[in-house]
């Protein structure tokens, strides 16, 4: 099993920025796990890509990110960091982390980010 923490949440104005953390951490092949990234939810949305990074420090972010958010990853923790600037309100959502070790993909309880105008 694979247990996903995130962390550095909270309240911002917008213009401002954040920190995202998650730690991966567990039992069995821990250092099996690729993929890692975010993803959130906003109130009565379904949720969305947010940015991913595999082991070897590819990326990929949503559209609506890109040029604002960056994602970064520390292997050796297995911990992956999403700084996040220019902070707009449509931003607010509850951000989910995952660690993808094979075919599973596993979650964190997700950090609330709100954005206020």
């Amino acid at each position: 099993q694979v247990q996903v923490v995130e962390s550095g949440g909270g309240l911002v104005q917008a213009g401002g920025s954040l920190r995202l953390s998650c730690a991966a951490s567990g039992s069995g092949s821990i250092f099996s796990i690729n993929t890692m990234g975010w993803h959130r939810q906003a109130p009565g949305k379904q949720r969305e890509l947010v940015a991913t990074i595999t082991s070897g420090g590819s990326t990929n972010y949503a559209d609506s990110v890109k040029g604002r958010f960056t994602i970064s990853r520390d292997n050796a923790k297995n911990t992956v960091y999403l700084q996040m600037n220019s902070l707009k309100p449509e931003d607010t959502a509850v951000y989910y982390c995952h660690a993808d070790r094979m075919v599973t993909r596993f979650w964190g309880q997700g950090t609330q980010v709100t954005v206020s105008s």
